[in-house]
């Protein structure tokens, strides 16, 4: 009889994990990670990433240790890694999770899948969230998703018959030095499932309370968000048991209005979650080429390294933008809105194909998860063809979610000398009052890249204009049967608006 491996990828814990479940029950188990430098070299790969993946895995390391069994941690090629094992000490069955991850993930799963059958081994694969593997449309999927979810969460067994490698090789400290050369964020969160569980028990210890009145802004966030992301995207905790959980409270506790709203809105936001990684695992193309193909060639041969650069270095002369980068750089998060809103000037003002945009910004996310990251991109450029466009002008952003520069002035050292008449456009302050506070904008403060108006306006007119086009607008169906929520029918095609709606796009 030959072993069962358990392949441990984005699902770093030992709760809720229905492979190691059933491999568990079926008999020995060798539980292995495998350090893959070909999936770290991609570019949508950082440190940072790499940094929260080894505090995950050192917890899991422990986790396990506690049941007398050990994680296998090998550095190389997947099917080379299963190959030499298989030789040595036969392998009966592969268990893993199914993973919605890259194009590159996505390649070597189908490798194994092919080297499995090649070898009469076993390919067992469970989902871990409510994405559902082999969908064409969206009928029905809510109702499948909502079964996944109210499922009993999976025990951890507490002993198996653990196996250990055939071969003593333990990987190298520096494995990824030669692809990973960027910096980690110095004030990340940390990875594992011990850290996980703590920011959990915090969340649901305050009730949801300031969920809803402090996520948008970038001030209030950090504490009223769950800050679940990086647990949820690297598997140290499921989505099915922060759910059930967080439902547990709301059904048991005895809660105010705001938090009963705080928790069931976040609730509503792992639903959200798997929707968007359900578009990915439906159409993997959305993380290189335009969701709907009436957009090809909008952005894409108007690229600008000059604009790029201002926007990755933080110097674009809009503060709210430049501080969101600067917080994004030490720490790896920022929220949802100011996510969006970065988005959006990128390829609105700055008109920059969300592609390249999109690699930049994965590779600052510690939370990186591709199905939520590609669909948000190409939903916030304009390029899904059934969302309302979404254009965020930084400085009506700043006056909402920075009022009084907190912020800003946090991020930016140079506008804490900003006389709070020009916090919001320092651009504009006279030649006196810059040479009064000391700060000179062109020196001290970057000048804008663009006409902020101009710029807007000039995008949005192009965006409509396309969007208008008869053959655009017969393409839409399509994408609305395959991507479109069911629930209300809350995407729909975007409805021809009048200029008076359009023009309050602007305002967003």
């Amino acid at each position: 009889m030959g072993v069962r491996v358990v392949w441990f990828k984005r699902d770093l814990r030992l709760h809720d994990h229905l492979p190691l479940a059933e491999a568990a029950r079926a008999g020995p188990v060798l539980c292995l990670y495998v350090v893959e430098p070909a999936l770290w070299a991609q570019p949508d790969a950082s440190a940072r990433q790499w940094g929260f993946v080894r505090e995950s895995l050192r917890d899991l390391r422990r986790a396990l240790a506690e049941r007398d069994a050990r994680l296998q941690v090998v550095v190389g090629d997947v099917v080379a890694v299963l190959d030499r094992l298989h030789a040595l000490q036969p392998i009966e069955a592969l268990h893993a999770h199914e993973e919605t991850g890259n194009g590159w993930t996505f390649g070597r799963d189908r490798a194994v899948a092919r080297w499995c059958r090649a070898h009469g081994v076993a390919w067992r694969e469970w989902p871990q969230n409510g994405v559902v593997r082999g969908l064409r449309e969206r009928d029905g999927w809510q109702a499948r998703r909502d079964a996944f979810m109210a499922a009993p969460v999976a025990e951890p067994p507490p002993r198996w018959l653990n196996v250990d490698l055939p071969w003593n090789e333990p990987p190298p400290r520096d494995a990824l030095a030669a692809v990973l050369t960027d910096a980690d964020a110095p004030q990340r969160q940390r990875g594992g499932r011990t850290e996980g569980l703590l920011a959990l028990q915090r969340f649901l210890a305050e009730g949801g309370a300031d969920y809803r009145r402090g996520m948008s802004s970038p001030l209030t966030a950090p504490d009223a968000c769950s800050r679940l992301s990086p647990h949820l995207a690297w598997g140290n905790l499921s989505v099915r048991e922060v759910d059930q959980a967080t439902q547990a409270l709301l059904a048991a506790a005895p809660l105010d209005r705001a938090q009963r709203q705080g928790l069931q809105a976040f609730r509503s936001r792992l639903a959200w979650h798997c929707h968007f990684m359900q578009k990915l695992e439906s159409e993997p193309e959305l993380e290189w080429r335009n969701l709907h193909r009436g957009y090809d060639g909008l952005r894409e041969d108007e690229w600008s390294d000059e604009r790029f650069a201002a926007l990755v270095q933080g110097r674009t002369g809009w503060p709210l933008v430049d501080a969101c980068v600067a917080m994004l750089r030490e720490t790896g998060w920022l929220n949802f809105r100011m996510r969006a809103m970065l988005v959006s000037v990128a390829a609105y003002p700055l008109w920059l194909h969300w592609r390249t945009v999109g690699h930049w910004l994965a590779r600052q996310f510690v939370d990186y998860e591709p199905g939520i990251h590609w669909s948000q991109l190409q939903m916030q450029s304009g390029t899904t063809g059934i969302n309302t466009t979404r254009v965020y002008n930084p400085v009506k952003q700043a006056r909402d979610q920075d009022p009084q520069g907190h912020f800003v002035r946090r991020w930016l050292p140079a506008m804490r000398a900003v006389p709070d008449a020009w916090l919001f456009e320092p651009w504009r302050m006279p030649a006196e009052t810059q040479a009064r506070c000391g700060v000179v904008v062109g020196r001290d403060l970057p000048m804008p890249v663009v006409d902020l108006d101009t710029a807007l306006r000039g995008a949005k007119a192009r965006v409509h204009a396309l969007r208008a086009r008869p053959e655009v607008q017969a393409g839409e169906a399509a994408v609305v049967e395959r991507h479109a929520s069911r629930a209300g029918r809350r995407e729909q095609p975007a409805r021809r608006r009048s200029a008076a709606e359009r023009s309050q796009q602007e305002l967003f």
